[in-house]
């Protein structure tokens, strides 16, 4: 018998008929004499619709309002299935985060857990209820309801792992695990069986959609194993583990690229101290993440600065930077859309020399030019032409040895 802590998807409840599929699957883990916690998103498109209905209400909905309404959306689903699982003969009862002691901050629609009291869930386990937990949703110290954003439910459901310490968090979602690369731009991606932490807390962050990058933090953090299945088939998927699972490793384990940044450049900054903070200061007043950060020192005191944020902040960004650059004296500000990260990630390059050459050089042979670098100790990155991103992760995977055999 094990304490397991399953999480299912929003493309995994869509609609009354995936529903009960998840309650059969449930039934058949519980019925091998294991201990159950359940952890739903909303249904497919719900979010979605929700967050469309507040601007129906108002061009700026308040935040805290907000997060009372996005909540339903994780609500109904786990309603439901309790529902369902009883009226199978199925002793299953739903909690809403603050009934399961999910405590947050309060930065709403954005929340970070702060702690999971888990009192009620253990209790609920001890007397042999499946616990159905709605996910993405906890409270504030002062009961304000609040929301994780997106991808919130993975995290809630790695955290609730770590309080109660479950022996492992199953994440069932439309795809059947972790692949070298995305199966949709590169066919000859493969499933792998295993996946450490450090890996896939990179490729979370540079692109993968797999997992969300709070979910891997928490597992990493908690020493929580995460093991990725679809839940539409029964075939074994990906366990994300900690630590270095094989004695020898592949130098390279997967090919990821994100679409979703843009870059901004300062041309001509005076080469001065205390320049870069000020340049810094306002994008992080403005809760804009910087990612990528280059720097070319130009003759006669100047520099030019360029650095990358996510393109759904880059006209924020690029307006705060304008201002920024009148101020201390640069030049102009440049800004451009259309371009990619692509990365190459393995826990094996710790190890192995010659990585970024045979990048480098795989992306030259296509005509695949690099606008920026950046590395890590398992991870160089490269920022090419948008229309380029797709080519550069089929050419890296095979040039990495990663094809299917």
């Amino acid at each position: 018998m094990a304490l397991i802590v399953q999480k299912f998807g929003g493309t995994s409840v869509a609609n009354p008929e995936r529903i009960q599929n998840v309650a059969k699957r449930v039934a058949k883990t519980f019925d091998q004499g294991n201990d159950l916690v359940i952890i739903l998103s909303a249904m497919a498109g719900v979010t979605d619709s929700l967050i469309s209905l507040a601007y129906k209400m108002s061009e700026s909905p308040e935040t805290r309002e907000l997060d009372v309404l996005l909540a339903t959306g994780e609500q109904t689903t786990a309603a439901l299935l309790s529902m369902t699982l009883r009226s199978m003969n199925y002793p299953a009862m739903s909690l809403l985060g603050f009934q399961a002691e999910v405590v947050t901050d309060g930065n709403y629609c954005n929340a970070r857990i702060l702690d999971i009291g888990a009192g009620r869930i253990k209790d609920l386990l001890k007397e042999r209820n499946i616990v159905v937990v709605a996910g993405f949703q906890g409270c504030d110290p002062d009961g304000n309801i609040t929301t994780l954003g997106r991808g919130g439910s993975d995290t809630s459901a790695v955290a609730i792992a770590a309080a109660i310490k479950a022996d492992v968090c199953e994440i069932f979602t439309d795809v059947d695990g972790v692949y070298t690369a995305d199966p949709n731009v590169c066919s000859k991606a493969r499933k792998l069986d295993k996946i450490s932490c450090e890996e896939m807390l990179e490729m979370a962050s540079l692109g993968a959609k797999v997992l969300h990058l709070r979910s891997v933090e928490f597992a990493l953090k908690h020493n929580v194993p995460v093991y990725v299945r679809s839940s539409f088939n029964e075939e074994e998927g990906t366990m994300v583990v900690n630590g270095d699972h094989d004695m020898e490793r592949p130098v390279v384990s997967g090919i990821t690229y994100n679409k979703n940044e843009a870059r901004i450049t300062l041309k001509k900054v005076p080469d001065q101290p205390g320049i870069a903070a000020k340049i810094f200061a306002r994008i992080a007043d403005a809760n804009i993440n910087v990612d990528m950060i280059i720097q070319n020192t130009r003759s006669g005191g100047e520099t030019d600065l360029t650095f990358t944020v996510p393109k759904v902040d880059f006209k924020k960004a690029l307006n705060i930077e304008k201002q920024v650059a009148e101020e201390i004296g640069a030049e102009k500000v440049l800004g451009d859309e259309s371009i990619a990260k692509v990365s190459v990630t393995g826990i094996g390059m710790k190890s192995h020399s010659g990585v970024a050459s045979k990048m480098f050089s795989a992306l030259a042979a296509e005509n695949i030019n690099i606008a920026m670098i950046s590395t890590s100790e398992i991870r160089i990155s490269c920022v090419v032409e948008e229309k380029k991103a797709e080519l550069a992760v089929r050419t890296l995977h095979t040039a990495f040895g990663l094809d299917k055999e």
